[in-house]
């Protein structure tokens, strides 16, 4: 199972599944972030959190902790 943490700077995966339960999946959601649509990895801060990812159009911000609940194929 891989997850959104798990990929590279410059490559552009879909979203598989969501984890997380509760208030936490709801903002993840919130975000853009659902079934189905395409994330691209901008780039990831030197010390490894957070990641800048491009989805829907925008930039977002992702803590490696989120990043871990989103599953991509």
């Amino acid at each position: 199972m891989a997850t959104l943490k798990d990929v590279k700077v410059g490559e552009t995966v879909k979203v598989k599944k969501l984890g997380g339960e509760g208030a936490v999946k709801r903002r993840i959601m919130d975000m853009g972030i659902t079934k189905g649509v395409e994330v691209y990895v901008r780039k990831v801060a030197p010390l490894g959190d957070p990641m800048e990812i491009t989805i829907r159009g925008y930039e977002l911000s992702l803590r490696k902790a989120d990043a871990e609940m989103i599953e991509v194929c």
